[in-house]
């Protein structure tokens, strides 16, 4: 029996990034917190946890907050809306901004167009925080479309010039199918594709993996967004597959005569947790 990874699997740029940037300031022995999890993963928020790292959830939390301690707050990879960077410059804490640069070129571009009169669509899950921290960047009127339907339905009252972006993580597929239906109505003034490539890449390989497959794992934290999205694309081309966050939850009942075993993970999975599901599978099975 094969085991074998998909080409693009765990840790993305962003993400390593911010994690690399939250080790290395509680390693300065400061007192550190993370505005949100600093990624959608379970296993790293509870290892930093330990480390004396802990989580602002929310705008409240952030405005009760003094700075008698002299916190370090660091945002995640995600990104905040603009109103949190100023809650932190006026509290004056240190802040450190992890956000994943592929997410600050969409602050960016939502900031330029909004100012300029574009009406804002995002297209991904209108509860994801990046999307949440996209929206908080807009001065203009702004919609969030997460379906096809919600595409169809769409229609400006007003003459406005559209802005199209996407959430980083978002199917890319999907958003085609859904810039074709704007682009049928007339709606193609400025279509961003901001689907960051290595998304692309990993929808793309575990796609190929579990088209392949007899058994296709994915493994990932029940938070990722990215994760669910390579668990739904495996599961349409593979009918024995597991999402799984950490190897406690692998109970695997393989079919007979299976060949090969897929393996893929989240943007948010470390490669440590990637290597034991892959030695698990291949010294039990």
């Amino acid at each position: 029996m094969e085991v074998r990874l998909a080409e693009c699997a765990g840790f993305c740029f962003g993400v390593k990034r911010a994690v690399d940037t939250v080790y290395e300031q509680a390693e300065a022995g400061k007192t550190i917190y993370t505005y949100g999890p600093i990624v959608h993963n379970e296993e790293v928020v509870r290892d930093l946890e330990e480390k004396g790292v802990r989580v602002i959830e929310n705008k409240d939390e952030l405005l009760q907050m003094t700075g008698e301690s002299a916190p370090t707050v660091i945002i995640r990879a995600h990104g905040v809306p603009r109103e949190i960077h100023d809650i932190l410059n006026q509290k004056g804490f240190e802040c450190v901004d992890a956000t994943c640069p592929f997410v600050k070129k969409i602050h960016r571009i939502v900031e330029k167009e909004s100012e300029a009169g574009c009406h804002i669509v995002i297209v991904g899950d209108p509860n994801h925080p990046e999307v949440e921290g996209i929206k908080g960047w807009c001065s203009g009127p702004v919609t969030i479309i997460e379906t096809l339907e919600e595409a169809e339905n769409f229609f400006l009252t007003e003459e406005k010039r559209v802005c199209i972006v996407s959430q980083t993580t978002f199917n890319y597929n999907k958003f085609q199918e859904i810039v074709e239906i704007f682009q049928k109505k007339g709606y193609n003034d400025n279509i961003v594709n901001t689907i960051c490539n290595a998304t692309e890449e990993r929808q793309r390989s575990a796609k190929a993996i579990a088209a392949e497959a007899d058994v296709m794992i994915v493994i990932g934290g029940k938070h990722s967004s990215n994760t669910r999205k390579l668990y739904d694309i495996c599961s349409r081309e593979c009918e024995h597959t597991y999402f799984i966050q950490t190897l406690d939850d692998l109970h695997l009942e393989l079919p007979k005569a299976v060949r090969l075993v897929g393996i893929t993970a989240g943007a948010s999975t470390p490669n440590k947790l990637i290597e034991e599901v892959q030695s698990y599978v291949r010294i039990n099975f």
